[in-house]
């Protein structure tokens, strides 16, 4: 039951109980419609008021509530006919009885009281009598072509749209949606515009007809300013959902009943809907030519051997089918050898063991890992897991990995040891007329408050043909629940966590500054997770601020925007994922792609799209 969450009877009455108002208690009851309940605003006018013989016709039922809605709307389309009953236990009444409910009207926020989400209008029953069997429900509202339409923005202003202030379903998405709360809504024809994911499904209704800018293989594109309200999330709550991926079909009109539940509108379907496939195939890109060095970019998601081996494969099939064995892979995500059991490890010598041999299985070079073991619990991350960033590299292809303190040393068996990795930070010093690095793999001021609680960016000296290259891996602070939803109370919705990767940009900018310092014409790749979008301030800031070009912006005749996307929000295509280059490797005649291989396809969804640049360096 994922889209209603539902709690046990004690939380559900007391977070119900926390919005209404202390002076509703000795209120007598009102004798109302739905629409009078619902009112033309987010929260209800008659919210904490008693209310008796409230009538309308059963459209679905839960395991401790039912909806109903009033066979008699009145005429604004500002004001919903639909509501959710709260009975507490299993309802006696079915789809298709006529009901009259007595009750107190309440605002249920399922996430908390503080938190970003909008709440629910429904009535808390205390008796409900049915006055009829069989009543044919109110014919369902079509969202898509031939109905209609949400607009294309939220346009609610600055503060919390349950506050007051104007209501107006024609010009803002967020009015439009809460004007038919509860009632039954039917999409036709819809299309998946995201991958199935935790009982949800996010769709396009009328095939995605009007809906824009789409993404080249079917999906929808986040832009600036557009959350793409066209977008139905679908839940699974009252019917099992099918498995989809993008661009598959729901043939035919599929019906539900339109709730609220952590962030986002829901429709929750009421029958099981067929799904017609949409052929969608895994992207393979190009395989570099003599003379290219090809860097990549790939997440792992805490990959250790307590994964299936069919994870393995997967990642393996990615490197080898998908990016075609590149010379370099920035790896976010690989997990230690327990996995997710805190039991102390940090080491990942055999996580990155069973990795290299699915990729040899999977036809793929032979392959050597660097990175550097985290303290325990110090990077963030599932707690136990110690994920990392590292890189995988090939080196019969002219690639070298320079290793400092040399492999190839003792180690001192008295002071000066060898400096702990894990918290000594990295410089750029002069080597031979360019710039090198005094560890590699070192972290990039790992003590520093931007990277508290986690992942250390790692830089790598390393060279190809001859020619030093400096490569920083990253795997930057995520998004979480603080992040306020898109279609939350909160407008424009406060991102707290792009502070945290604004302040991590600046950090990685200020390293690769002191490399250029010390040879302006240092070859420099920063690539990886940054967890934000091209257009975002921390990329910018990373771009502008080490006077670097972050390629799926530079390179927009090569790559359309149908294809700079990494990732699947909630249907949302964003790209999160980059490499940028110094300008001296810009210069060079270099090829960017995306290879869309996991973030559309449910058997992989929340996972990322690798990329990859192919550069034209010459050797000596």
């Amino acid at each position: 039951m994922h889209g209603l969450r539902w709690l046990p009877v004690a939380v559900t009455a007391a977070l119900s109980v926390a919005l209404l108002p202390a002076s509703a208690a000795q209120a007598a009851p009102r004798v109302v419609r739905i629409h009078h309940i619902q009112g033309a605003a987010h929260i209800s006018p008659l919210n904490g008021a008693a209310v008796a013989q409230v009538p309308g016709v059963v459209t679905a039922v839960s395991t401790n509530g039912f909806w109903m809605q009033d066979p008699r709307p009145d005429r604004s389309p500002a004001t919903s006919e639909g509501i959710y009953v709260f009975t507490r236990n299993r309802p006696q009444a079915a789809v298709g009885d006529a009901v009259r409910v007595d009750g107190r009207v309440s605002e249920f926020r399922p996430d908390g009281g503080a938190a970003g989400g909008l709440s629910r209008t429904e009535i808390d029953a205390t008796a409900t009598k049915v006055d009829a069997h069989g009543t044919r429900p109110p014919p369902a509202l079509v969202l898509g072509a031939g109905g209609l339409r949400p607009p294309g923005v939220i346009d609610h202003g600055l503060g919390d749209v349950e506050r007051g202030g104007a209501f107006d379903t024609r010009r803002d998405a967020l009015d439009f949606y809460e004007a038919l709360e509860g009632m039954r809504i039917e999409l036709r024809d819809a299309v998946a515009a995201g991958p199935s994911s935790d009982g949800e499904l996010p769709v396009l209704p009328s095939g995605g007809a009007g809906a824009k800018p789409r993404t080249a293989r079917g999906g929808i594109l986040l832009s600036d300013g557009d959350a793409n309200p066209e977008r139905v999330i679908l839940d699974d709550a009252l019917a099992p959902l099918p498995g989809m991926d993008v661009g598959d079909r729901l043939p035919g009109a599929n019906a539900g009943v339109l709730d609220y539940s952590y962030g986002d509108y829901k429709l929750l379907l009421t029958a099981t809907p067929r799904r017609a496939p949409g052929g969608l195939v895994r992207e393979a890109t190009r395989a570099q030519r003599p003379g290219e060095l090809a860097v990549a970019t790939a997440g792992l998601d805490g990959l250790s051997p307590d994964a299936p081996a069919a994870r393995f494969d997967a990642a393996a099939r990615d490197i080898v089918d998908g990016l075609r064995s590149p010379d370099l892979v920035a790896v976010s995500g690989l997990g230690d050898n327990s996995g997710a059991d805190d039991d102390g490890t940090v080491a990942d010598d055999q996580s990155v063991a069973q990795l290299i041999t699915a990729i040899s299985a999977a036809g793929g070079p032979a392959y050597d890992w660097r990175s550097v073991d985290p303290r325990d619990n110090a990077d963030g991350g599932r707690k136990g897991s110690n994920d990392r960033v590292g890189f995988l590299f090939r080196t019969d292809r002219g690639l070298a990995f320079v290793d400092r303190p040399s492999l190839a040393d003792p180690v001192p068996d008295e002071p000066p040891a060898r400096p702990d990795a894990a918290v000594t930070p990295v410089r750029a010093v002069p080597r031979g007329g360019a710039a090198g690095l005094t560890l590699s793999p070192g972290r990039i001021a790992p003590g520093d408050a931007a990277w508290a609680g986690a992942r250390k960016p790692l830089a790598a000296e390393l060279t190809w043909r001859g020619r030093r290259i400096i490569v920083v891996a990253n795997q930057w602070f995520p998004r979480t629940a603080d992040d306020q939803p898109l279609f939350g109370r909160r407008q424009p919705p406060s991102q707290p966590t792009q502070w945290r990767r604004d302040a991590q940009a600046r950090v990685v900018a200020g390293f690769v500054n002191t490399v250029r310092k010390v040879d302006g014409r240092a070859r420099v790749i920063v690539a990886g997770d940054l967890g934000d979008r091209g257009t975002s301030a921390p990329v910018q800031t990373l771009a502008q601020g080490a006077g670097l070009a972050d390629l799926p912006a530079e390179l927009p005749a090569e790559l359309p925007a149908g294809d700079r996307y990494t990732a699947v929000t909630a249907g949302n295509a964003e790209d999160l994922d980059h490499i940028l280059l110094s300008q001296s490797l810009r210069g060079n005649r270099h090829e960017f792609d995306v290879v869309h291989r996991s973030a559309e396809f449910a058997d992989r969804a929340g996972d990322r799209d690798p990329t990859i640049v192919r550069i034209a360096v010459a050797g000596r």
